[in-house]
C-alpha cells in the first residue's frame, strides 16, 4: 500500500490527538487527502507578498499590472476591477466573501453566538459542497440516512460516486409532522456499524416542508441518542433554501443546535447564495464545521482545500465577487424581502386553493411552509401517468416521484396563473381516472 503523505499524517495526529470522534469520522479518501503545504499554490501566495520586483511565480497572464484580459468582457464588466473578477480566487474562497458570509449566519442565526465554529470555506454551489461530504466522511457501505421524500442527487453524490448505503426513513409521522422516531429508528439501526452520516434538508426538497421548534427538539434529541449508543454521527444540514420560511416552523439552521451537542457528533452546514440571493447560476456554495478545538477546525478545512485543489482547483472569482458585493449593498436588505414577499403569496396562494374544497378527493397534500415547492399525493392514478398528460396535452410540466407524488415548484409559476395550473392539475387527474 502506498505510504501516507507526511502532511496527511500530521491532519491525522491533529484529529487523533483533538476530536479521535472526528477522526473516526473520515473515510479513507478523507484520511488520506491534505492541502499541499510546499506546492504552486503556496509559493505564489509567499511571492505574493514578498516578491516586489518581478512575480513570476503563478499561471496567469498579466499587462499593465493587472490581469491579463480581452475588452469585450471587461466592456461588459465594467463596474468591476479586473483583479476582482479575472485572477484565481484562493482554493478556499475570497477572503472577504467568507467574513461576509459568517457575518450573515450570525445574524440569520442568532443562536449560534458563542458556538464554536469554522470559516466558511467557498464552493461551487451546495451540490459540490455535498460531494466534499460525501468525499471526506463516506466509505462502502457506510449508511446515509435520509427522509423518504429527498432530493435525488444524494443517491449520486453518497450512493452512486462513493459507496454509500443509503438509508430512508419515512419523512412525516401518522399526525402528518416531522418523524423524528424513524429517524431515531434509522440512526440507532446503524450500531452494528458505528457511523452513521444524516442529512437534514429544510426546508425540504421536494414537500416544501420545515419542522417547527419541538419537532427541531426531538431531532436533535435523536441524533443525540444515536451518539449515546456509541454512533459517530455526521450531522449535515443541507441549508439549500434557507429563509424562505413562510409559516411557522423554525426559521433558523439546525446547525447550532448540533454544533456542539455530543463528541461523537460533527456539525456540517452546507448553504449558499444559489436559493438564498436568486442566484443560481452564479454556483457560490459555502461548507462550514463546528467544533469546540480551534486545531480541529484547521485541520478539517486544509483537508477540505485538498478535496477543492483536487477537483476544481478553485471556485469562480467573479461571481464570489458578484455575491460579496450584494451582501456589501445597502439595498441588500430590502431587494431580498421584496422577492421574499413574492415567493410567501405563491406559498400561501397554493394553500389557500389546495384548502378551497373546489378538488374534492382527487388528491392529498403533503404539508408544506416553506421553501420553493409542494407535493401533491395523488390517490386514484399514477403520478407518472399525470405527468405526461399534463405534459401532452396542456403543456405543463412538474415532477412525479414514485407512484403517487407530484411535485409542483410554485417559484416559478406567477401568483396569478396558480389557480389555473391546478384547476389543469385537477383536470388532468380526473381525465387520467377517467380512461
Amino acid at each position: 500500500m502506498k505510504s501516507m503523505n507526511p502532511l496527511a499524517q500530521q491532519l491525522n495526529e491533529t484529529l487523533q490527538k483533538e476530536s479521535p470522534n472526528v477522526y473516526a469520522m473520515l473515510s479513507n479518501l478523507g484520511k488520506a487527502i491534505y492541502f499541499p503545504k510546499e506546492g504552486i499554490l503556496s509559493q505564489s501566495a509567499e511571492a505574493k507578498t514578498k516578491a516586489t520586483k518581478f512575480n513570476a511565480t503563478i499561471g496567469i497572464a498579466t499587462e499593465g499590472g493587472k490581469p491579463m484580459h480581452l475588452k469585450l468582457i471587461q466592456d461588459t464588466l465594467s463596474a468591476y476591477n479586473p483583479k476582482d473578477i479575472y485572477e484565481y480566487a484562493p482554493p478556499a474562497g475570497k477572503p472577504e466573501l467568507r467574513s461576509a458570509w459568517r457575518a450573515k449566519m450570525f445574524k440569520d442565526n442568532p443562536s449560534l453566538e458563542g458556538v464554536s465554529f469554522g470559516n466558511p470555506i467557498v464552493t461551487n454551489a451546495l451540490t459540490h459542497g455535498l460531494s466534499i461530504v460525501a468525499d471526506l466522511f463516506a466509505d462502502e457501505g457506510d449508511a446515509v440516512v435520509i427522509p423518504n421524500k429527498n432530493w435525488e442527487n444524494y443517491e449520486l453524490t453518497f450512493g452512486i460516486r462513493r459507496g454509500a448505503e443509503i438509508v430512508e426513513y419515512p419523512l412525516y409521522n401518522e399526525s402528518m409532522q416531522f418523524n423524528s422516531a424513524a429517524l431515531r429508528d434509522a440512526l440507532l439501526a446503524q450500531k452494528g456499524k458505528g457511523k452513521a452520516i444524516v442529512l437534514l434538508n429544510f426546508p425540504n426538497n421536494p414537500t416544501g416542508y420545515t419542522p417547527g421548534v419541538r419537532e427541531c427538539e426531538e431531532i436533535v434529541a435523536a441524533i443525540h441518542d444515536a451518539a449515546e449508543a456509541g454512533i459517530h454521527v455526521v450531522a449535515v444540514t443541507d441549508d439549500a433554501y434557507f429563509g424562505l420560511f413562510f409559516e411557522d416552523s423554525v426559521q433558523e439552521s439546525l446547525f447550532s443546535k448540533l454544533a456542539a451537542l455530543h463528541p461523537r457528533v460533527l456539525a456540517v452546514k452546507v448553504d449558499g447564495a444559489t436559493k438564498e440571493e436568486y442566484v443560481w447560476g452564479f454556483r457560490v456554495g459555502f461548507i462550514t464545521f463546528a467544533s469546540e478545538s480551534q486545531a480541529t477546525l484547521a485541520a478539517l478545512e486544509q483537508k477540505t482545500l485538498g478535496i477543492i485543489r483536487s477537483t476544481i482547483s478553485s471556485g469562480p472569482h467573479p461571481s464570489q465577487t458578484f455575491v460579496l458585493h450584494a451582501l456589501q449593498s445597502p439595498e441588500f436588505e430590502a431587494q431580498k424581502a421584496e422577492k421574499f414577499d413574492i415567493m410567501k403569496g405563491r406559498a400561501n396562494r397554493v394553500k389557500s386553493l389546495l384548502d378551497s374544497g373546489r378538488y374534492g378527493d382527487t388528491w392529498e397534500y403533503y404539508p408544506f411552509n416553506s421553501g420553493y415547492f409542494m407535493c401533491l399525493k395523488l390517490t386514484t392514478v399514477t403520478a407518472e401517468d399525470v405527468r405526461q398528460h399534463l405534459l401532452n396535452e396542456y403543456g405543463i410540466g412538474t415532477i412525479a416521484l414514485g407512484q403517487t407524488d407530484l411535485r409542483v415548484a410554485f417559484s416559478c409559476i406567477e401568483e396569478e396563473y396558480l389557480e389555473e395550473l391546478f384547476d389543469t392539475i385537477h383536470k388532468a387527474v380526473t381525465e387520467v381516472a377517467a380512461r
